[in-house]
């Protein structure tokens, strides 16, 4: 553009200044966004001001070195005018960072990468930002003990993330109230698998290394997201309505695998006739070594376990795809929510194949010697080192028993499923679920369930 030389008077110099920065930034004047959701657990967890819908991971890693070349692209909505808002990443090195193509500044404090934009961002404007960064994953230690985030294995690495140890390899808005669609390609060393959620879009080698694509289009909390690296024996076969199932095990766990991975199309099956249509566009399950993880996890469309699995555990894992995957938790107060529909759906397994009545296992933990049940109530546990405690898992499926007692199988039936229809891809809260529950069952009343087994300090009085 040709700029003329023509000489204004410099009170029109001004006016016409002032008017082009207001045309540069849009009259926007934003603030930075909160550096954390207030979660009653993880306080720093998640961001302010805006809401992701996509994320675009591109990774690299090489396990001999356990160097991780990564870049980040998250697509975003600002729910307020901007000036700044933060990303969480833990350790790795940022490189660069741009917001629309446009380098930004940025600063890292703690677990907080803050992004400063060359233009304010306003409310509803739909953002991109690309973050290129680099070194060694961390591995992290939960308040309960366990690890989390990257996890070296002896042939690769494992990603897992809950509740917070997504943050160690990639960056985003790391709470489950914020949920997005994934694009997560991965390159390895030649001979090495990449596993990731959703479904494997490419493969390709080129110059010794081996790149797979996986796309996850549902939204998927950044919890959920999961990247295991090694050697893994893949196997595709289909589940109900050619439902693709892709199992991904490591060779010294196959033999052990075999039978009870076979039982994952009637496990869908079976669980789709009690839950409603499966939420996702593939299923499956990734088994690595038993040293390699500690515990199983109910990472999105496929699952992670530490060594082969027992049907029980593979169901529970599972029945978390429509409690816990589809219906998120909106904060990890809210753990029961998942832990206590998949522990549930355990006890009606064995219930329709042959074992205990739910009410049976209902009765032995009452009666029976399980202080730990009764430790704090599910909807309000004492700590973050005790989210996944016995009283979310088994004392929250108490809590579903009491509601079946009291409104009658058919009716129960039908609130299992319409809980999932209705929070489909959703994340909710406990008072969201009590609400759908006494809307679903007028004529009832469920204060005493609420009081005594939800919120209720010690054992109930009365079974």
């Amino acid at each position: 553009m040709s700029r003329s030389l023509r000489r204004v008077p410099a009170v029109s110099a001004l006016l016409a200044l002032a008017l082009t920065a207001t045309a540069c930034d849009g009259g926007v004047h934003g603030t930075p966004g909160g550096s954390g959701v207030r979660d009653p657990y993880f306080p720093k967890a998640g961001n302010g001001g805006y809401d992701v819908g996509h994320y675009a991971l591109t990774l690299d890693y090489t396990p001999t070195s356990r160097h991780l070349t990564g870049t980040a692209v998250i697509t975003a909505r600002a729910t307020e005018d901007l000036s700044a808002f933060d990303l969480d990443l833990v350790g790795l090195r940022v490189e660069s960072v741009t917001v629309e193509g446009r380098k930004a500044r940025f600063s890292r404090a703690g677990q907080e990468l803050t992004v400063r934009p060359r233009d304010d961002l306003s409310e509803g404007e739909t953002f991109r930002t690309t973050v290129r960064y680099s070194g060694t994953p961390r591995t992290l230690t939960d308040p309960d003990g366990s690890a989390e985030g990257w996890l070296p294995t002896a042939d690769g690495a494992l990603g897992l993330g809950e509740p917070v140890g997504s943050m160690t390899w990639f960056p985003g808005d790391h709470h489950p109230s914020d949920k997005a669609a994934y694009d997560i390609t991965v390159t390895v060393p030649k001979g090495l698998q990449a596993v990731s959620n959703g479904e494997l879009t490419s493969r390709s080698t080129k110059g010794g290394r081996t790149t797979y694509a996986w796309h996850m289009a549902q939204p998927m909390a950044s919890y959920l997201a999961t990247v295991a690296v090694g050697h893994f024996t893949m196997t595709r076969t289909e589940g109900p309505h050619g439902l693709p199932v892709l199992t991904a095990v490591d060779p010294t766990q196959a033999k052990a695998s075999e039978k009870v991975l076979a039982k994952i199309p009637a496990i869908i099956k079976w669980e789709e006739y009690n839950f409603g249509p499966y939420p996702f566009s593939s299923t499956g399950a990734v088994v690595d070594r038993p040293e390699d993880a500690q515990y199983a996890l109910e990472t999105q469309t496929r699952p992670v376990f530490p060594g082969a699995p027992d049907t029980s555990t593979l169901v529970h894992e599972l029945a978390h795809q429509w409690y816990g995957d589809s219906v998120t938790p909106r904060s990890w107060r809210d753990m029961w929510l998942n832990e206590g529909f998949a522990t549930y759906a355990e006890w009606l397994y064995r219930e329709d194949f042959g074992g205990k009545s739910v009410q049976e296992t209902f009765d032995e933990y009452y009666e029976g010697d399980h202080e730990e049940v009764w430790a704090f109530p599910p909807a309000k546990p004492s700590s973050a080192a005790h989210i996944s405690d016995s009283p979310v898992y088994q004392r929250g499926a108490m809590v579903l028993q009491k509601i079946r007692q009291e409104i009658g199988d058919d009716a129960f039936w039908d609130l299992l499923k319409g809980w999932a229809a209705a929070h489909r891809h959703g994340s909710v809260s406990t008072a969201d679920f009590t609400a759908y529950v006494e809307k679903r069952a007028p004529g009832h009343d469920f204060r005493g369930i609420w009081r005594d087994w939800l919120y209720g300090d010690g054992k109930p009085a009365h079974p």
